[in-house]
């Protein structure tokens, strides 16, 4: 078996997920309690024994969280714990210590709510951790440590013990409160009488017994995230308990020995939930969450295997692999210079404190750990990447966003010269099993978030993502490296969330969604979503949108190239009276951008609440941003400039994820086409040109390389004569360029020295057999998929078997 890349460090391992301490800046006063000298006598456990397989794995847990040594005269150690030293004064500081306390926090009442208690053992675990680190201001009192057991014995007695009954939301019960708890229990165990950790041990055991079945709903098994978390939870009991068969369970829990493999982390599946071939991810079943549950998956699993390696317990599973080949094909390509695509963090992108840089440094860190343990031949390429992704991060530095063990871990990566930051990967990639296209060029990358009847448009609930109503109905986001902050820097509650970018959308007015206790997905009715992909570099992508509440229809394509974006839209239809919108771009101008604009080579007024028509306009620039082609005669093209101020609050009230109420504002410039009043058979066209000059823009507006040959609600098809390439949507039997599809597809053709190369999908997942006659001589097939037959002649034919293949692309290669 080959050897890990490196011996694992305790003082280099990290917390990934939800075992990882990225401490926040709290505003308040800082300071410390002085050293009491009132230490209990009776105490669950002393000095560790290097050869207690239990407390050798508790030490390591407790280096997991705290980072063991350190030099906390380096700059970054200092910042990290700093920050941890602020968030700890203040809870300590409005921590009630009284007899008479009938909560820890005034903000966390009443303490019986489930998130209320959960919340509160979660700042616990920053006292206890600030207690248990070397350098930090209350390291080791005994005042501290004192009061966060009775703080402890507290939540016990008053909300969360064996006697208990779940109420609200299942996850504070069996996931949030044990987790916490279980930590505060590894830090101050030489500190916590027998009986009160006996005690909290009984409440975990009655909430989260094994990592298998939600307890609430024993038939129900747990999968994904929520399996690797409660793996953790399992094996630090275990690990407190010194119960060898718990703390293998919790292994096992990770393959799901219980259920012969049924539910294995380390697998990839064809539905439900968990990891995917083509590297999509779900979770509940119908929602792409690759950067939030995802993420937390990746670092449960990657942190068991980091506490349990060299121990009884050890991960020995070798289809661990799969995860491995998760941070390639699933993580890499949705992680752009170190922020996590918004397209696959679900509700999450509504939550004030996980920004996309914060999603992105916890998959960072999950990664990070997994290379720590894992095969040279995989870990050296991710060290490379990551090492790329942090060199890259100006805005929002990773060292800057992570506790004191990630950035131990980090820094003797950036340290490592035989280790060479990896430039941006490029690619294209069609997430057929999540509705979900990235599109990756050296400067730039756009995610396209689409939904179907298999994958929701947006999931809300629990408070959360109150105005996600468009963000799965072909949103556009185009990330380049010259604006990391385009959507972490205030822009979800500040953009107008009737025009998010990419979007056709009906302009009635919405009501808030769902903020009860729960989760709601809302699948559409439609089932194209999806598309090809050719040579890795090229893409067709489709969506055909059925609006919520709504007539509106419409069928939406983009073809993805080198340098450009060509968006189409056809058989825009609705019959509610009211105007139907396509939004080109809404750009996040930050607090003072004034970026100039220029239409058809005329510069625009760059002052705030600036408006202007531009009927015929054939080409936009947006300095910093790119261009915007429009071919179509007499495109009517409007645009704003105005300042907006929202709420993170207006987003989302969660119990444990509340926005503030403090007022943020942003400059935006938006850029869209309007359809009228209940259109019929409408239509648009435009070219993004991200990165693009406004010489360069104009260039293309009037040279024309890309033409659009079709349009409508049979076929969307461009040639682009340079590269010897067309690209089309096929939305029902029909005939285009010659061209002729026999249903619903995606296809993709070059011509290229004296062959052709071929991609065909089906992204309706719903054929059998798909045909496709090609308007060229066919003499042989040089290399074709075991799905692809080819008639060759004079008018070939392809036949695809799709059935089965869930949107994935078929391709061959022809002479």
């Amino acid at each position: 078996m080959e050897q890990p890349h490196s011996a694992l460090s305790r003082r280099t391992l990290l917390a990934a997920g939800a075992a990882s301490v990225v401490v926040p800046v709290v505003t308040g006063a800082a300071g410390a309690g002085t050293a009491q000298a009132a230490a209990r006598t009776t105490t669950a456990a002393g000095a560790a024994d290097p050869a207690d397989p239990y407390e050798a794995a508790l030490t390591r847990a407790e280096e997991l969280i705290t980072g063991g040594a350190f030099d906390a005269s380096d700059p970054d150690f200092a910042a990290a714990l700093a920050a941890l030293d602020a968030s700890a004064a203040d809870f300590w500081k409005r921590l009630d210590r009284t007899a008479a306390r009938t909560a820890l926090w005034p903000d966390y009442v009443p303490v019986t709510d489930p998130g209320m208690f959960s919340q509160s053992y979660t700042r616990l675990r920053t006292l206890a951790t600030a207690w248990a680190t070397t350098g930090a201001a209350l390291s080791g009192s005994d005042e501290v440590a004192d009061a966060l057991v009775s703080a402890l014995r507290f939540l016990h007695d008053t909300a969360y013990n064996k006697d208990k009954r779940e109420s609200g939301n299942w996850w504070f019960w069996e996931i949030g409160a044990p987790r916490a708890l279980l930590d505060c229990c590894v830090l101050l165990r030489t500190r916590i009488p027998a009986d009160d950790l006996a005690a909290h041990l009984e409440s975990v055991a009655k909430f989260a017994p094994n990592p298998d079945r939600r307890t609430n709903s024993p038939t129900l098994a747990e999968t994904g995230a929520n399996r690797s978390d409660k793996a953790v939870i399992v094996a630090l009991h275990g690990l407190l308990a010194k119960d060898t068969a718990m703390v293998a369970l919790a292994r096992d829990g990770l393959s799901d020995v219980r259920d012969k493999g049924l539910n294995s982390l380390f697998q990839t599946v064809t539905s439900g939930d968990g990891f995917y071939a083509d590297g999509s991810f779900i979770q509940h079943d119908t929602v792409a969450y690759t950067g939030s549950y995802g993420t937390v998956l990746l670092g449960g699993a990657a942190y068991l295997s980091a506490l349990l390696a060299g121990s009884p317990w050890a991960v020995t599973d070798p289809q661990i692999s799969v995860m491995y080949e998760a941070v390639t094909g699933t993580f890499s390509p949705v992680i752009f210079d170190g922020l996590m695509m918004d397209a696959v963090r679900g509700r999450a992108i509504s939550r004030e404190r996980a920004a996309d840089h914060t999603d992105g440094a916890a998959a960072v860190s999950a990664i990070l750990l997994l290379a720590s343990a894992a095969p040279a031949s995989v870990a050296d390429g991710w060290r490379a990447t990551v090492k790329g992704w942090i060199e890259r991060n100006r805005t929002d530095p990773y060292l800057g966003l992570v506790g004191i063990p990630q950035v131990a871990l980090a820094k003797g990566l950036l340290a490592d010269r035989s280790v060479t930051a990896a430039d941006r990967v490029t690619g294209h990639h069609v997430f057929a099993d999540m509705d979900r296209v990235v599109h990756r060029r050296p400067g730039w990358s756009l995610s396209l978030a689409l939904s179907s009847k298999r994958i929701a448009a947006y999931e809300a609930g629990n408070g959360e993502n109150l105005h996600g109503w468009y963000t799965g109905d072909g949103m556009a986001y185009l990330y380049t490296g010259d604006d990391l902050g385009q959507f972490g820097d205030g822009f979800w509650p500040t953009v107008d969330p009737y025009r998010l970018p990419g979007t056709t959308v009906d302009t009635r007015r919405r009501a808030d969604l769902t903020t009860g206790s729960g989760t709601g997905t809302y699948l559409p009715v439609n089932s194209v979503a999806g598309g090809a992909v050719l040579e890795g570099r090229y893409g067709a992508a489709a969506m055909e949108l059925a609006a919520q509440g709504s007539t509106l229809r419409a069928r939406k394509s983009w073809f993805l190239l080198d340098n450009a974006v060509i968006a189409l839209g056809a058989g825009i239809t609705a019959s509610d009276g009211r105007t139907i919108e396509t939004v080109v771009e809404n750009r996040n101008l930050h607090t003072s951008g004034e970026p100039r604009l220029t239409v058809d080579g005329r510069r625009q007024p760059s002052g705030q609440g600036w408006s202007g028509t531009f009927d015929g306009a054939r080409w936009a620039h947006l300095d910093g941003v790119g261009g915007y082609v429009f071919p179509s005669s007499g495109t009517s093209l409007k645009a704003l400039r105005e300042e907006r101020t929202g709420r993170w609050s207006d987003l989302d009230t969660g119990a444990d994820t509340a926005g503030s109420t403090t007022a943020v504002t942003r400059r935006y410039a938006t850029l869209w086409l309007d359809h009228g009043v209940s259109p019929t058979d409408a239509s648009y066209a435009y070219i993004l040109l991200p990165g693009a000059s406004a010489a360069a823009t104009a260039v293309q507006a009037h040279t024309r390389p890309v033409r659009i040959v079709a349009n409508n609600a049979t076929a969307q098809l461009v040639e682009m004569a340079r590269t010897g390439l067309t690209a089309a949507t096929f939305w029902q039997a029909g005939t285009a360029a010659g061209l002729t599809a026999s249903g619903p597809a995606s296809v993709l053709l070059r011509r290229h020295g004296g062959g052709f190369s071929v991609a065909v999908a089906d992204p309706g997942h719903e054929q059998h057999t798909l045909t496709l006659e090609l308007p060229f001589r066919v003499r042989e097939v040089v290399r074709a998929d075991d799905t692809v037959t080819v008639a060759t002649g004079r008018r070939p034919v392809l036949t695809i078997a799709v059935a089965g293949s869930r949107g994935h692309t078929h391709t061959a290669e022809l002479r």
